[in-house]
C-alpha cells in the first residue's frame, strides 16, 4: 500500500472543492429558494492502492461525498479527477468509479439472481460479447469472494447479511475498476460477520492493487483498515492525517471530540469529552463550522472560516493552531 503523499506520485483520484447543495424548498414559481448545505468544498487526493478513510458523525455529508464523486449525485461546484483526466459527473455515474452500498438487504434486487446482479455492470458496459465468457467471470468473481459458482442460481433472499455484502463486492469489482467507495459497507452487518468482510476486502486490494475511498463512523474500524484518515464535520474537512499519526495525536478539536468517544473496555478509564459541547448547528456559518460546539472557540473562529494548513504531517482548518 502506498500511505504517503509525495510531489512525485499523481494521485489516482483527486477532489478539489467539491460542493453539493440540495434544493429544500421552492418559491412560487419553481425556482429553489433554500438549500441544504452537504458539501462544502472539501478536497483531497487519493493515490492508488491506499485506503482513505473518511469519517464523521451521522450527518457529516460522508455518504453525499461518495454519491458525488461517484457521479450518482451531480455537483453543484467543483472537481474531480481520475488519472488526471476531469470527470464530467454531470452524464451520471463513472463506470471506473464502483461502490459498495451500506445496506446489503436493500442494493440487491430480490427479483434477480446472484448471477444476473453480479452480471448486470458486465452487461451495462458490454464487457463480454460471448456469454461463455461472462458467465466464467460471474463465476470468478463469485469465488474470489468466497462463494461458490453453485451459488449463481439462488436469489438474494437465500443469503446472510455478510453473503449478500460478499455479493455486493462481487458486483463492484466486475468491471475491475480503478476506485472503490465503500459506503459504510459493514454497519448493517453483525458484529461477529464485520471482521470476516473487512479482512476480505483487505486481501482483496492486497491481491488486486485496490483502491479504497473507506466511509464509516466506528472508528476503530477505519484504523484498522485505512492509509490515511480525513475528519468530516457539516461537510468539511477539518483534519486529513496518516492513520496512525492522527490516532496517536489528534490536533483539531472535533478530532480529538471523536477519538474521546470510542469506548475503552475499562471502567477505571476516564474518558474527556467536554471538548464538545451543543448540538450541530447552521450549516451556513460565516466562521468554522465546529465553532458552536467547540469549548476552546475565540471570536476569530465564529468570524473567519479557517483555511486548511499542513501542522506537522497533519492538513488541518483550525484558527487555534
Amino acid at each position: 500500500m502506498n500511505n504517503t503523499e509525495s510531489p512525485n506520485i499523481k494521485p489516482l483520484l483527486s477532489v478539489k472543492n467539491l460542493k453539493k447543495h440540495f434544493v429544500t424548498k421552492k418559491n412560487f414559481f419553481g425556482h429553489p429558494k433554500e438549500y441544504a448545505y452537504s458539501l462544502n468544498g472539501i478536497s483531497f487526493d487519493i493515490n492508488k492502492g491506499e485506503t482513505l478513510g473518511l469519517v464523521g458523525e451521522s450527518g457529516c455529508g460522508k455518504t453525499t461525498a461518495g454519491r458525488t464523486i461517484m457521479g450518482i449525485y451531480k455537483p453543484t461546484d467543483g472537481e474531480v479527477y481520475l488519472h488526471g483526466e476531469r470527470l464530467d459527473l454531470t452524464k451520471g455515474p463513472e463506470k471506473r468509479i464502483q461502490m459498495i452500498f451500506q445496506d446489503p438487504y436493500a442494493c440487491l434486487n430480490p427479483r434477480m439472481t446472484v448471477g444476473e446482479i453480479i452480471g448486470e455492470p458486465l452487461e451495462i458496459n458490454h464487457v463480454y460479447e460471448d456469454k461463455k465468457a461472462k458467465q466464467n467471470r460471474i463465476y470468478e468473481l463469485l469465488e474470489l469472494v468466497g462463494l461458490s459458482k453453485e451459488q449463481a442460481n439462488r436469489f438474494p433472499h437465500e443469503f446472510s447479511g455478510g453473503q449478500r455484502q460478499r455479493i455486493g463486492i462481487a458486483r463492484a469489482l466486475a468491471v475491475n475498476p480503478d476506485i472503490i467507495i465503500c459506503d459504510e459497507p459493514i454497519s448493517a452487518l453483525d458484529v461477529s460477520i464485520q471482521a470476516q468482510v473487512v479482512n476480505l476486502m483487505r486481501r482483496l486490494q492486497k491481491e488486486l492493487g485496490l483502491t479504497y475511498l473507506f466511509i464509516a463512523h466506528d472508528l476503530a474500524m477505519v484504523k484498522y483498515i485505512s492509509d490515511r484518515v480525513a475528519v468530516m464535520y457539516m461537510g468539511e474537512i477539518m483534519e486529513l492525517a496518516e492513520a496512525e499519526a492522527l490516532y496517536a495525536n489528534p490536533m483539531h478539536p472535533y478530532t480529538k471530540s471523536l477519538l474521546a468517544a470510542i469506548p475503552v473496555p475499562d471502567p477505571d478509564v476516564h474518558q474527556d469529552i467536554s471538548i464538545i459541547k451543543g448540538e450541530i448547528g447552521a450549516a451556513d456559518v460565516v466562521g468554522c463550522p465546529f465553532a458552536l460546539r467547540c469549548s476552546q472557540a475565540s471570536d476569530r473562529c465564529f468570524k473567519e472560516k479557517p483555511v486548511i494548513k499542513d501542522v506537522e504531517g497533519h492538513k488541518i482548518a483550525c484558527h487555534l493552531l
